[in-house]
Protein backbone atom coordinates (compact mmCIF):
# COMPACT_ATOMS: atom_id res chain seq x y z
CA UNK A 1 0.00 0.00 0.00
CA UNK A 2 1.34 3.38 -1.02
CA UNK A 3 0.17 6.74 0.34
CA UNK A 4 0.49 9.97 -1.60
CA UNK A 5 -0.49 13.53 -0.92
CA UNK A 6 -3.23 14.02 -3.46
CA UNK A 7 -4.57 17.03 -5.34
CA UNK A 8 -7.99 15.38 -5.83
CA UNK A 9 -7.92 15.51 -9.62
CA UNK A 10 -7.57 11.80 -10.45
CA UNK A 11 -10.91 10.28 -11.50
CA UNK A 12 -10.37 7.28 -9.20
CA UNK A 13 -9.88 9.54 -6.20
CA UNK A 14 -12.83 11.72 -7.18
CA UNK A 15 -15.01 8.60 -7.39
CA UNK A 16 -13.98 7.44 -3.90
CA UNK A 17 -14.46 10.87 -2.29
CA UNK A 18 -17.85 11.26 -4.00
CA UNK A 19 -18.86 7.79 -2.76
CA UNK A 20 -17.81 8.80 0.77
CA UNK A 21 -19.66 12.12 0.65
CA UNK A 22 -22.85 10.56 -0.71
CA UNK A 23 -22.74 7.75 1.86
CA UNK A 24 -22.37 10.23 4.71
CA UNK A 25 -25.24 12.33 3.33
CA UNK A 26 -27.47 9.23 3.29
CA UNK A 27 -26.64 8.40 6.92
CA UNK A 28 -26.85 11.84 8.50
CA UNK A 29 -29.41 14.63 8.54
CA UNK A 30 -28.14 17.70 6.65
CA UNK A 31 -27.47 19.71 9.84
CA UNK A 32 -25.32 16.85 11.20
CA UNK A 33 -23.39 15.94 8.04
CA UNK A 34 -19.74 16.95 8.42
CA UNK A 35 -18.17 15.15 5.46
CA UNK A 36 -16.25 17.42 3.12
CA UNK A 37 -16.80 17.63 -0.62
CA UNK A 38 -13.98 17.89 -3.16
CA UNK A 39 -13.83 21.68 -3.02
CA UNK A 40 -13.66 21.75 0.78
CA UNK A 41 -10.92 19.10 0.80
CA UNK A 42 -8.76 21.33 -1.42
CA UNK A 43 -8.49 24.09 1.22
CA UNK A 44 -4.95 24.95 2.36
CA UNK A 45 -5.49 23.82 5.97
CA UNK A 46 -6.26 20.28 4.75
CA UNK A 47 -3.77 17.65 3.64
CA UNK A 48 -5.43 14.80 1.74
CA UNK A 49 -3.86 11.40 1.08
CA UNK A 50 -4.95 8.67 -1.27
CA UNK A 51 -3.95 5.05 -0.69
CA UNK A 52 -2.98 2.95 -3.69
CA UNK A 53 -2.38 -0.66 -4.53
CA UNK A 54 -0.85 -0.59 -7.98
CA UNK A 55 -3.15 1.50 -10.16
CA UNK A 56 -6.14 1.11 -7.86
CA UNK A 57 -7.20 3.78 -5.36
CA UNK A 58 -8.08 1.74 -2.28
CA UNK A 59 -8.67 4.43 0.33
CA UNK A 60 -8.28 8.01 1.44
CA UNK A 61 -7.97 10.19 4.50
CA UNK A 62 -7.13 13.74 5.44
CA UNK A 63 -5.99 15.91 8.29
CA UNK A 64 -7.26 19.42 8.89
CA UNK A 65 -5.12 21.76 10.95
CA UNK A 66 -7.37 23.32 13.59
CA UNK A 67 -4.46 25.17 15.17
CA UNK A 68 -0.67 24.60 15.34
CA UNK A 69 -1.13 21.95 18.06
CA UNK A 70 -4.40 20.27 17.08
CA UNK A 71 -5.44 18.36 13.95
CA UNK A 72 -8.71 16.78 12.88
CA UNK A 73 -9.02 13.57 10.89
CA UNK A 74 -11.37 13.95 7.93
CA UNK A 75 -12.64 11.86 5.03
CA UNK A 76 -11.41 8.44 6.11
CA UNK A 77 -12.73 5.96 3.56
CA UNK A 78 -11.80 2.51 2.33
CA UNK A 79 -12.91 1.39 -1.12
CA UNK A 80 -15.74 -1.11 -0.71
CA UNK A 81 -13.67 -3.68 -2.66
CA UNK A 82 -10.91 -3.47 -0.02
CA UNK A 83 -12.76 -3.55 3.29
CA UNK A 84 -11.14 -5.49 6.15
CA UNK A 85 -7.74 -5.59 4.45
CA UNK A 86 -5.98 -3.08 6.71
CA UNK A 87 -6.42 -0.02 4.49
CA UNK A 88 -8.04 2.16 7.17
CA UNK A 89 -5.52 0.98 9.76
CA UNK A 90 -2.65 1.93 7.46
CA UNK A 91 -4.14 5.31 6.64
CA UNK A 92 -4.82 6.09 10.27
CA UNK A 93 -1.28 5.17 11.27
CA UNK A 94 0.06 7.36 8.45
CA UNK A 95 -2.07 10.33 9.54
CA UNK A 96 -1.08 9.96 13.21
CA UNK A 97 2.61 9.83 12.27
CA UNK A 98 2.18 12.99 10.20
CA UNK A 99 0.38 14.73 13.08
CA UNK A 100 3.29 13.88 15.38
CA UNK A 101 5.80 15.07 12.76
CA UNK A 102 3.94 18.40 12.61
CA UNK A 103 4.19 18.74 16.38
CA UNK A 104 0.48 18.42 17.11
CA UNK A 105 -0.29 17.63 20.73
CA UNK A 106 -3.73 16.25 19.93
CA UNK A 107 -5.68 14.80 17.04
CA UNK A 108 -9.46 14.55 17.06
CA UNK A 109 -12.33 13.38 14.90
CA UNK A 110 -16.09 13.37 14.51
CA UNK A 111 -17.93 10.22 13.48
CA UNK A 112 -21.40 8.74 13.71
CA UNK A 113 -23.07 7.03 16.68
CA UNK A 114 -25.01 4.38 14.74
CA UNK A 115 -24.12 0.73 14.17
CA UNK A 116 -22.80 1.45 10.68
CA UNK A 117 -20.01 3.52 12.26
CA UNK A 118 -19.11 0.89 14.89
CA UNK A 119 -16.15 -0.52 12.90
CA UNK A 120 -14.69 3.00 12.60
CA UNK A 121 -15.15 3.71 16.32
CA UNK A 122 -13.49 0.38 17.19
CA UNK A 123 -10.56 1.19 14.90
CA UNK A 124 -10.06 4.61 16.47
CA UNK A 125 -10.33 3.16 19.99
CA UNK A 126 -7.70 0.53 19.11
CA UNK A 127 -5.30 3.41 18.34
CA UNK A 128 -5.95 5.05 21.70
CA UNK A 129 -8.66 7.53 20.76
CA UNK A 130 -11.07 8.28 23.59
CA UNK A 131 -14.55 9.75 23.53
CA UNK A 132 -14.60 13.47 24.24
CA UNK A 133 -16.74 16.58 24.20
CA UNK A 134 -17.27 18.48 20.94
CA UNK A 135 -14.13 20.32 19.81
CA UNK A 136 -13.42 23.21 17.44
CA UNK A 137 -16.72 24.43 15.94
CA UNK A 138 -18.70 21.28 16.72
CA UNK A 139 -21.62 21.30 19.17
CA UNK A 140 -23.50 18.59 21.05
CA UNK A 141 -25.38 16.56 18.46
CA UNK A 142 -27.14 13.21 18.89
CA UNK A 143 -25.93 12.31 15.37
CA UNK A 144 -22.24 12.79 16.20
CA UNK A 145 -19.62 11.16 18.39
CA UNK A 146 -16.32 12.91 19.11
CA UNK A 147 -13.01 11.22 19.83
CA UNK A 148 -9.53 12.53 20.56
CA UNK A 149 -6.01 11.26 21.12
CA UNK A 150 -3.18 12.98 22.92
CA UNK A 151 0.07 12.64 20.96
Amino acid sequence: MQFKIDDLTDSKVIKLVTEHFNSMAEQSPPESMHALNLEALRKPEITFWSAWEGEECIGCGAIKELDPQHGEIKSMRTSSAHLRKGVAKGLLQHIIEEAKRRGYLRISLETGPTDSFEPARRLYASFGFQYCQPFSNYTEDPNSVYMTKEL
